[in-house]
Order: structure tokens, then sequence, then C-alpha cells
């Protein structure tokens, strides 16, 4: 197994040069508590660990010039995003720099030995493109509950066979590198935590509109992942009880109203009604209609694919009203497939959400797409596990002042 830092302090210098890049010694010293003796002492030996590596001299600050460290160039994590119709899988550097990067179609229904098995196919491809011998860590995110804890998903409505399939143990035998495995919704936010939108932001709320609807909540800067790793799940918080039929086997779940198959069936209803001429025609020449077929028929306008967007926002910003009167975030990013429909699925949501809320909760209250798009998947991945690897060994003993 890749080393890790040996103790708190340590931890604290690999976060802040993944974070905010190369810094001078006496800067870094300044930032943790640290006198100019102990700080060198920490960053040798982090050099001894191949965990940092000199990057120059700094500008003088009237005496002798502090040098340059940054994190070690032959830092790799591999970042792994499944979702419900394809797999994204990516190398990053310490600083969760993409190096190289695949994407595929690929049915999570397949199971999880055919995907993971495909997963770790393009791993090792882009590992042997990068000639990346020594792996740091792997971050997985997969469509549905985990328990974190164990890292195997538990009854994922959309995921047959993957009930607590040990997906991180699989991963972690195969790369031999520490792995993590999280809803895919929560490795998205941890993407816009750390480059995106929400990256200033310590209390902020993640929407994925994607084949599924979930949502991540950070607070204090962390993903509050709640008791058993459910928090979050609001694509299954019931908005009519006498709804259409759930993929987690209740009614009247807002993903079934507004996920990306709810989209595809009604789109499907509206061609075959005669209510969009425009679906219609592509229905009969693709067999089947998806959501990007209704993102082309709100582009030119069609009365009935706009109709489509603007129920599905108000639900889903029904359902966000009550969440944001009880966390009161102070910024929402919406993100996923689904998402891209953009500015009129936006408006429709933020219209809800700034009426229904509490006042105080929405006065200053962003509601934006993401900016990261399919990045934020990989990202997040990386971040996941790049928290882990840069955090100290359990089994070493902290310094008293800082035992986080």
């Amino acid at each position: 197994m890749p080393v890790r830092p040996e103790n708190a302090y340590q931890a604290r210098l690999l976060r802040l040069l993944r974070d905010e890049g190369p810094r001078s010694r006496a800067e870094l010293g300044e930032a943790v508590g640290l006198s100019r003796s102990k700080v060198a002492g920490e960053l040798d030996r982090l050099v001894e660990l191949r965990l940092v590596e000199s990057a120059g001299l700094a500008a003088s600050r009237g005496g002798r010039r502090s040098s340059i460290v940054q994190l070690s160039s032959d830092i790799r994590f591999v970042a792994v995003d499944i979702g419900a119709t394809s797999i994204d899988v990516a190398i990053t550097t310490g600083r969760l720099e993409i190096v190289r990067r695949a994407s595929q179609p690929l049915d999570v229904s397949q199971g999880p030995k055919a995907v993971l098995s495909e997963v770790l196919r393009i791993a090792e491809k882009l590992r042997a493109e990068e000639t990346v011998y020594d792996l740091h860590g792997a971050g997985v995110g997969v469509p549905g509950p985990v328990s974190f804890r164990d890292g195997v998903p538990v009854s994922p409505p959309i995921m047959p066979g993957w009930h607590k399939f040990p997906v991180r143990d699989v991963v972690t035998q195969a790369l031999g590198c520490p792995v993590l495995v999280d809803n895919d919704v929560n490795v998205m936010g941890l993407g816009e935590r750390h480059a995106g939108l929400a990256r200033s932001v310590d209390d902020f709320l993640f929407l994925k509109i994607g084949t599924g609807i979930g949502a991540a909540l950070f607070v204090d800067g962390r993903c509050y992942r709640g008791v058993d790793g459910s928090a979050g799940d609001i694509g299954h918080i019931s908005v009519d009880a006498s709804g259409p039929p759930c993929a987690c086997g209740n009614t009247g779940c807002l993903e079934a109203y507004f996920g990306g198959a709810a989209l595809a069936r009604d789109a499907t209803s509206a061609a075959r009604t005669g209510n969009s001429p425009f679906l219609a025609e592509r229905l009969a020449n693709a067999g089947q209609l998806t959501a990007a077929d209704v993102a082309h028929a709100v582009a030119i306008g069609d009365p009935a694919a706009m109709e489509l967007i603007r129920n599905g926002g108000r639900r889903v910003g029904q359902v966000l009203a009550g969440l944001v009167s009880f966390f009161n975030p102070g910024l929402i990013v919406i993100g996923g497939g689904v998402a891209g429909l953009g500015h009129g699925l936006l408006a429709e949501i933020r219209s809800v959400v700034y009426r229904r809320s509490l006042p105080l909760a929405t006065s200053n209250l962003p509601i934006v797409l993401s900016e990261l798009g399919e990045d934020a998947g990989v990202v997040g991945a990386a971040r996941l596990i790049s928290d882990q690897v840069f955090s100290a060994d359990p089994s070493s003993r902290p310094y008293p002042e800082d035992r986080a």
C-alpha cells in the first residue's frame, strides 16, 4: 500500500498543497502554525516519503529565500464515476488534475461483475498510457445508496444484483491501493466543493437530476451522509401518493415524475398522442426517446416539451423549498444529465423555491447550474480518496495541538 502522512501536521500540509498549490516553506509554516525548524522537519520527512518535492525558490521576504514545495509529481489517483448508463474513469495528479480519461456507455443493470470488470480494464489501460506504477488511491461513485463504512451498495433501486456487493474490496484487490466508495451524488458534490462554484461555500446543497434524482448535503465543508449513508436521497420523497410507480417500489416519488426515465416516458406519451410532432418524428426515426430528445425539442420551442420541463421543474422546486426551509443552505448547485435542459428548468425551480421557502432562507440564496459538467464526478471521486490518503494514519499518534 502507498505511504501516508505520519501525523496531523503532515496531513494538513498535504491538503494545503493539494487545494492551494505550491507554497513556500515559510507560508506553509504560517498556515499550520509551526516554527520554521518544525515545518522544515515535517516537510523533509514528506520528501523522504515521496509525497512532496522541491519546486524552486520563493521571492525574498527580506532574508534568505525560502524554498517552494509542491505535491510529488508521482502521486496518482484513480477516479471512477459509474452512472446508470455510462462509466467514466480518470487518472488524476495529487492536485486532482485530470491527466487521463475515458468514458463509455454501459448499463449499470448488467451487474457488478460486468461493470467493474470494464471499469478495471479501462483503469489499467489508462495506467499503462500514463506509465503509472504506484497508485495512491481510488475513489468510486455509484448511482445508489451506499454504506460508506462498508463500501457496498445497499438495496439500490436501479442497480439489480449490486446489493451488498463488495465494490470497495474488489477494486482494492485489483488495483492494490486504498479505495473508497460513495453515492455518485455525494461524489459530484465533492467535485463542486473542490473545483466548482461551491469551493468557497461551507453549507450548500448539490442536486443531481439525471436518470435518478438525489442531493448531497454539505455542512461546515463536509459531506453529511447520515447514520447509514442514505442522507440526501430526495428522489424518493413522495410528492403524490397516487402518482406513477417508482423503481424503488413506492408510488408518486419525485424521481417517478422527473428523473431521466420519467422524462423519456412522458415525452413518448406526448409523441404518441400527437401533442408534439417534433418528438413524434424523432420517436419514429429512433424507436425511443431520451431526455436529450426533450432538450432538442425545448431548444426549438416545442410547446409540449416546454410543458414537461415546467411541470418537472415545479415538482423539483416544491421538494427543494422544503429542504431550503429545513437546511438553510448558502448555495444550491444543480447538475446531472437532465440539468442540461438549461435555464428554462432552472428558472422554474428558482421560481418555486423563492416563492414557497421562508424569506429568511432565500434572501441570499443563489441557485445555479453546475459549471463542472461531466468533470464533477471524477474530480469528486479523486477528492473523496485524497481526503483519506492525505490524513494521518489512525495508528500514528497525532500532535496534541491538532487531533483532527
